[in-house]
């Protein structure tokens, strides 16, 4: 259990945390508090007008920051009691779930700005959490709102509550694992359209799992991108499964195939510890959402408290270096690049020193996507795995590869190609909400044993999700 799951379970405790911040801070401004009652009053309405003098969490704009400063605290403030009680109390009597929590801290507050500062810092001072965390989220979180032309909190509270999930560790958690869901399955709306609409066709038109229905069967998955390969075996192991539960019965049919799917994405173990810096080599061909897909995890590890550096290591693609480069000021991630057409593998050499002397956690290595004229790319690719790995023992810890979902079958070969030449760890599927064919899903894993941990289902940084082969089966088939 995290340390925050914890912190949930004694949200309901008599040592309530949240009225020992409330108590805490009337201690530190000298404001005389009041014995506890037999009985807890009813939750009143959160007062929508901030604190008169609330102390003041000294924000900045620049990107990457490197230290929170202090609260302010000379002049003591004099808080509105109705702001801070009203609030602890919403708080208390709300379910244990983040976006609960959230709503509460929010209501009343139509923008960025000191009281939405001050009702966060709040937040984050109930649950235990050390103040220079709280005030490093905050400032960060502002000057990504400055980045990005945020004002109203409609336009960034998904992001907020996104980075909140992260920071407070509640990925797991019911609550977020909800909502995941639902953005999973409106990701793949077009692809189940394109699926189960037409398997319920076919079980409402056959009786029997017989042959004609299998081979209609096999039509859905190959519309769908499957591929022939991947549909013949995934029809097998199908017919197995029915076979060893003694049914024909199309009723049973979908039970079945959601157990195979299950089965087919379920993740094989894997040592997580490494010694650091973790590296991550990045490869795909262009034009997959590689660029962005690298900033996605940047941006995922830097809300888990992860110091991360992002190596530009294609040199060879116009404006690739700028781009990565955007990327990386945004989210507030290290950086470090080459001159335009330097060896990419120099560039690898130098950042693995980079990140070894300066005490970052992750280090994501991007890659060319393209043959070049002067060296096969694939050639080149080894010859990083070597330079990296000589610096710096064990590296790159894991080669992911990202392929988009909305080419189909190019994804297949591009798999083939890339796991023959370097040996792909893992999988990260982009664009998923993009396409109708997205049987792919289930060909890439199927034919070449290879987890997917990831899928990009929209634009923003919050949509570079886990992937959950249980859901995704749920998900589809519901």
């Amino acid at each position: 259990m995290g340390f925050f799951s914890k912190l949930k379970k004694a949200w309901a405790s008599p040592e309530d945390v949240a009225q020992q911040a409330l108590d805490e801070y009337k201690k530190e401004q000298g404001i005389e508090i009041e014995a506890k009652p037999d009985h807890e009053p009813q939750a009143t309405a959160v007062a929508e007008e901030k604190p008169k003098a609330a102390p003041a969490i000294p924000l900045a704009t620049e990107t990457p920051v490197a230290e929170a400063p202090a609260v302010e605290t000379d002049a003591a403030p004099t808080p509105t009691e109705d702001w801070q009680e009203g609030l602890t109390l919403a708080l208390r009597q709300a379910e244990p779930k983040l976006s609960q929590w959230l709503n509460i801290i929010v209501e009343g507050v139509e923008e960025k700005g000191q009281s939405l500062w001050d009702r966060l810092a709040f937040l984050f001072k109930a649950l235990g959490a050390p103040e220079n965390e709280a005030q490093d989220f905050i400032k960060k979180f502002n000057s990504w709102l400055d980045e990005m032309g945020y004002i109203a909190v409609a336009e960034f509270k998904s992001e907020l509550q996104y980075r909140l999930t992260l920071a407070l560790d509640l990925e797991d958690e019911e609550d977020e694992r909800d909502r995941l869901f639902l953005k999973l399955s409106e990701g793949i709306s077009k692809t189940r359209e394109q699926i189960t609409k037409r398997i319920d066709g076919l079980l409402s038109s056959h009786s029997r799992l017989d042959d004609d229905f299998w081979e209609e069967f096999e039509e859905i998955l190959i519309m769908a991108d499957v591929g022939m390969e991947a549909a013949t075996q995934l029809m097998d192991n199908l017919k197995a499964r029915a076979k060893e539960a003694g049914t024909d019965d199309p009723s049973d049919f979908k039970d079945i195939l959601r157990d195979e799917l299950e089965d087919i994405f379920k993740l094989p173990p894997r040592i997580e510890a490494v010694n650091p810096p973790e590296v991550l080599m990045m490869v795909g061909v262009n034009g997959v959402g590689k660029t962005t897909t690298i900033a996605k995890l940047a941006h995922r590890a830097q809300m888990q408290g992860r110091k991360v550096l992002i190596a530009a290591g294609d040199t060879f693609r116009a404006a690739a270096i700028e781009q990565l480069e955007v990327w990386a000021t945004r989210i507030g991630a290290g950086f470090f690049a080459k001159t335009e057409g330097s060896d990419p593998a120099a560039v690898a050499y130098e950042a693995m020193d980079k990140a070894v002397n300066e005490g970052y956690d992750l280090l994501l290595l991007d890659t060319a996507g393209r043959l070049h004229t002067k060296t096969n790319l694939m050639e080149e690719l080894t010859k990083i795995e070597r330079v990296v790995g000589k610096k710096h023992e064990g590296a790159p810890h894991r080669t992911v590869l990202v392929i988009d979902a909305t080419t189909g079958q190019n994804a297949l070969s591009q798999t083939k190609l890339f796991n023959e030449a370097v040996g792909v760890d893992e999988i990260i599927l982009t664009k998923l909400d993009g396409t109708a064919k997205g049987g792919v899903v289930v060909a890439v894993t199927l034919q070449n044993k290879l987890p997917i941990t990831f899928v990009g289902l929209g634009e923003k940084m919050e949509d570079l999700r886990p992937f959950n082969g249980k859901d995704f089966a749920k998900a589809l088939l519901t």
